[in-house]
């Protein structure tokens, strides 16, 4: 009996670092690509500043970066170093738009220094500060 309960253990010990050694491995540019990113909290509080469409990101792995601020859209590049990240939204549209949403966006933005993922949700970090977090459009 001992030695299942042994076993068992080791089995679940071995099947925990697997999965975490396959996480660490995934490549931080893997994790950006391939979603439209949808805001869903700014400076840890609602959404209620954006009378339209909500601001989203969208990474390409050349470094594009694209977007939209929930009224006008924007095309730059981002910078990765691991979890650090540089975001540059670069060329945009000038609309005029209501509310002070776009403003407060485009201001944390420019202060995104991290990042990270977990469980289907970008969340970009000024140090150690949130600053605002995305969910996959499709989810």
């Amino acid at each position: 009996m001992k030695q299942l309960k042994l076993s068992t253990f080791l089995m679940v010990l071995f099947l925990g670092f697997s999965s975490c050694s396959a996480v660490s491995n995934l490549n931080p540019l893997d994790l950006l690509t391939g979603n439209n990113w949808v805001l869903s909290s700014l400076m840890g509080g609602g959404l209620d500043m954006f009378s339209g469409a909500l601001p989203s990101l969208n990474f390409n792995e050349n470094g594009g970066l694209t977007g939209s601020t929930g009224c006008n859209s924007f095309n730059g590049n981002f910078q990765l170093s691991g979890t650090d990240i540089k975001l540059d939204p670069g060329a945009m549209t000038r609309k005029a738009c209501p509310g002070s949403g776009e403003n407060q966006f485009l201001s944390a933005l420019k202060n995104v220094s991290k990042f990270k993922i977990a469980q289907d949700k970008l969340t970009l970090l000024d140090g150690a500060q949130e600053l605002m977090t995305l969910i996959p459009q499709n989810k």
